[in-house]
């Protein structure tokens, strides 16, 4: 709406005669602009007040925006009570003391060491004052006592659960942890205990993450590290010339199966073979007798057809078989009565005295002298 400037004027006169002469009221005055912007430009604050507001706005706005890491989350909470989680990157809640944010860090390994310390930079909990050799001292299943320190490393998994349905997660992890870890321990000797570590972690972390799931502490146990396992001090020399006599014992039982496994397939193979020979001697011998029985049979069958001729030819294959092996021989007439001229005969002729020829001739006239 403009203003009319002359009706205004004109009202205002009227006003002021008014007043001069003592009548009514009359109608203000409207404040000019230059009059209302030299007001405003006048205007200061005190300097406490000033500052207090400036501080104030940059507290409730800072506290408005915050940033989430890209390994973390941020859990919200509205006066305590559990509101929502942020994803990583820029985020907005309310003004402090209406709603808090608490950044778990997710994607972070945390580890708790028992049975020793080594200063532990990377825990998200703060250390216990503890006894860490009586901690690492555990009853085995052959009742020894064996010193074990091991490693648990684990990641936050539920932000939630770890944050409020545990009072101290620190006591339930470490707690569970010696407990499943003397569970484990305690089920097998002390020789299990220090050769086979890889299988008592695997196990043992097994058990740890469930007892956490049931406990609801929001903690994913990524792997359990057991360092050199041993008995106590005190007890070491004794255990190691135990362990001495215990590698010697099995040294020479080996060394007993050694010879055992030499000498008595040795010994079977040896009697298997006597066994073989026997049978195959009692088979030649057999086919030998059926052998010389068939050809007797056959021998006398033709014996019996002609007695004379067969007599003759055995006679004369025996002999021929017999005298090549008896060195020289002389044959001589039955009336002969100096021999010594035909001693050398056989040499002074560069032949053999006897042939077989000669014998068969001999023998048709039935003259044959030795």
């Amino acid at each position: 709406m403009n203003w009319d400037w002359d009706k205004l004027r004109d009202k205002q006169d009227q006003y002021e005669k008014r007043r001069g002469d003592g009548g009514g009221m009359g109608m203000p005055t409207p404040p000019q602009i230059d009059e209302i912007v030299s007001k405003f430009r006048n205007f200061k604050l005190p300097g406490g007040l000033l500052m207090i507001l400036i501080l104030l706005f940059l507290f409730f706005g800072s506290s408005m925006f915050f940033t989430v890491e890209i390994d973390e989350v941020g859990v919200i909470q509205r006066f305590g009570k559990y509101s929502r989680i942020c994803q990583p990157g820029l985020n907005f809640k309310l003004p402090s003391g209406i709603e808090k944010v608490t950044k778990v860090k997710i994607k972070r390994v945390y580890k708790e060491e028992f049975g020793f310390t080594t200063g532990q930079e990377d825990s998200a909990f703060s250390r216990l004052n503890e006894n860490t050799d009586m901690v690492a001292s555990m009853l085995t299943g052959d009742l020894n006592v064996a010193v074990v320190p091991w490693i648990v490393q684990y990641r936050i998994s539920d932000p939630y659960n770890y944050l409020f349905r545990v009072r101290d997660v620190n006591a339930i992890l470490r707690d569970m942890a010696e407990a499943t870890m003397r569970t484990v321990v305690g089920d097998r000797s002390i020789n299990e205990v220090i050769s086979k570590r890889e299988e008592i972690a695997v196990a043992a972390r097994e058990l740890l993450q469930i007892e956490m799931i049931q406990a609801e502490t929001g903690i994913q146990i990524v792997t359990i590290e057991m360092k050199k396992t041993n008995v106590p001090e005190p007890v070491q020399a004794s255990f190691n010339e135990v362990n001495e006599a215990v590698q010697e014992k099995e040294q020479l039982i080996y060394k007993a199966k050694e010879e055992y496994n030499k000498a008595i397939p040795a010994a079977k193979g040896e009697a298997q073979r006597i066994v073989k020979d026997a049978e195959g001697y009692a088979i030649d011998r057999v086919n030998r007798a059926m052998g010389d029985a068939a050809r007797f049979t056959s021998l006398y069958q033709e014996y019996s057809k002609a007695k004379d001729v067969t007599e003759k030819r055995l006679y004369l294959e025996a002999m021929s078989e017999i005298l090549p092996k008896l060195g020289k021989k002389y044959v001589i007439d039955s009336g002969q009565t100096n021999l010594l001229p035909l001693l050398n005969m056989g040499e002074a002729a560069g032949q053999s005295p006897t042939t077989v020829s000669a014998v068969k001739d001999l023998l048709k006239g039935d003259e044959v002298l030795k």
